[in-house]
């Protein structure tokens, strides 16, 4: 029997590359870490950074289903040689790379259901799937699909509207689509379509886990109000599409007990809870714990701006997925291509690569930059359709270069988040007293980018020490699960960001004006783009 005081709750990533797993107890204090790298310990599937790009087919990207279970196989090998007490383990829960999808031959539930404990997992469900190579978010391949889930109910922004994202390729619902229009059979012969995160938490469950709330709202299915499948977009996705999808479930939900598989191979307790598993970005926003005064930037390749909402949006440039911490509430997610690469580039060009010089520029330039700015699209940006260089004077007219390496740095910096401000602001972000900004990512150990962050917004900004938010948000899952299905509350307290910086005071009078400034810039230049 497990007891409160030596619970202990595992987390697992099933991510692009890698599948992890972290085993924390009840204060999320981590006590084991195992990593399970695709390219590197699997390579008898020859993926490249875990997956397969058709050679005829460039746009059709996908990962070998098999390949996932055999890397849990291996990582569970791995916490056994740490001397892993598995017993301890009062529940489960897990994240994955959203938008993919697995799709189930038909008995491969009962098979789930009977496997044999002396035998790998690998090699008892090796022949359980009807689609091989899952579709991955990579994918590109349903460009027509999009038009037709688009037009079916009237167009992209009805589509955001019900759905909460226009059409994109690489979501699941045209997936669905295009495999039960090209491969009917297949469709035909497939028991159910997971996404990646529920077909996680089917391996524990040991039967088919239905989807959560906030995964299945980056599917381009289901009505964000009402949480049920939509039914004019059910139509296109082939027959008998809700009974192969299962009813969507609660965030963090307990689905049942762990599979006796689990019981008898490893030692787990029988009364172990699984519970549901959700897509990166909603278990980020879970593992980050940030509520509805908070805003979260990951400054990576790419930067995200995860945001609560207390109701959906209309956008057509982001994404506004189910709250997995309140089922009342709602999160956007907003992507900006041009992120720590386009940084980098910068400081390549004006500080001779060297992050202390650049640090140095950025700090000898006053706030506000004599109201210089700069945007640099090195790749064609997602929320402004355009590539390029732009700089910009005070009065808005348009340079073709600033006077010194650190006007330009700067510019570069307080361009990018006066960009993810003006952005932020328009889906529902208020910038006020009391607000805060949790950063994560690469960059988020550079102070001095830091403080143009925090100037920008007018908040100030927190780190936290663990910065993979998503595998930690996976562990927590499992914990408020668990302690839901106990009636317990739970605690808002389980991480503690670290103040590093504040706004100065007069931040406000500076960027104020310079995000109104930015709005007609950013039309001027899409109105460029769509000339060229």
């Amino acid at each position: 029997m497990v007891t409160e005081s030596s619970a202990s709750f595992l987390g697992l990533d099933l991510s692009t590359q890698q599948l992890k797993a972290v085993i924390v107890n009840e204060n999320l204090e981590i006590l084991h870490e195992e990593t399970v790298i695709f390219e590197t310990h699997l390579p008898e599937y020859r993926t490249n950074g875990g997956v397969r790009v058709n050679k005829a087919n460039p746009h059709e990207i996908t990962a070998p289903t098999i390949m996932w279970i055999k890397a849990l196989d291996l990582l569970m090998d791995k916490l056994i040689i740490a001397s892993v007490d598995f017993s301890k383990i009062a529940a489960i829960s897990g994240t994955a790379q959203q938008h993919g999808s697995v799709y189930w031959q038909n008995g491969a539930e009962k098979t789930l259901g009977n496997l044999d404990s002396s035998n790998f997992l690998h090699t008892q469900l090796a022949t359980s799937f009807s689609v091989s190579d899952s579709p991955t978010w990579m994918d590109s391949t349903t460009k027509i699909e999009c038009r037709c889930f688009e037009e079916a109910v009237g167009g992209p922004e009805n589509l955001a509207r019900i759905t909460g994202s226009r059409a994109y390729e690489r979501f699941t619902g045209p997936q669905i689509a295009r495999i039960s229009t090209h491969r009917p059979e297949t469709f035909k012969n497939s028991e159910r379509i997971s996404l990646v995160s529920s077909f996680l938490a089917s391996l524990f469950l040991g039967r088919i886990a239905p989807i959560d709330y906030s995964d299945a709202s980056g599917m381009n299915l289901m009505d964000l109000r009402t949480k049920k499948w939509h039914p004019q977009l059910l139509k296109l996705c082939g027959p008998d599409i809700e009974k192969k999808l299962g009813d969507p479930v609660p965030s963090c939900s307990c689905l049942g007990t762990i599979s006796p598989y689990f019981v008898e191979r490893y030692g787990f307790n029988e009364k172990c809870k699984v519970i549901a598993c959700s897509g990166d970005n909603p278990s980020s926003l879970i593992g980050m714990g940030i509520k509805d005064d908070w805003l979260a930037v990951s400054l990576g390749t790419s930067d995200t701006l995860l945001i609560w909402l207390s109701e959906p949006k209309t956008v057509l440039n982001g994404h506004i997925l189910c709250n997995p911490l309140d089922p009342n509430a709602y999160m956007a997610i907003l992507c900006f291509k041009n992120g720590s690469l386009a940084r980098e580039k910068i400081r390549n060009r004006y500080a001779d690569k060297s992050w202390d010089e650049f640090n140095e520029l950025l700090e000898s330039t006053p706030r506000g930059n004599f109201g210089y700015l700069g945007l640099h699209f090195d790749v064609e940006e997602i929320l402004i359709a355009a590539s390029g260089e732009f700089r910009y004077n005070k009065e808005g007219k348009k340079l073709s270069k600033f006077s010194s390496s650190e006007i330009e740095i700067r510019a570069a910096i307080e361009g990018q988040f006066l960009l993810r401000r003006l952005f932020a602001e328009e889906i529902g972000f208020k910038i006020g007293k009391g607000t805060k900004i949790l950063a994560t990512g690469g960059a988020s150990c550079n102070k001095s980018i830091l403080q143009v962050l925090s100037d920008v917004f007018g908040c100030p900004v927190y780190t936290q020490d663990n910065v993979n938010s998503a595998l930690i948000g996976a562990a927590k899952q499992a914990l408020i699960g668990f302690n839901k299905e106990r009636g317990e509350n739970n605690r808002a307290d389980y991480l503690t960001p670290k103040l590093v910086c504040e706004p100065y005071k007069n931040s406000e009078d500076m960027y104020g004006p310079m995000v109104q400034k930015l709005v007609q810039i950013v039309k001027n230049i899409e109105n460029e783009s769509k000339q060229i």
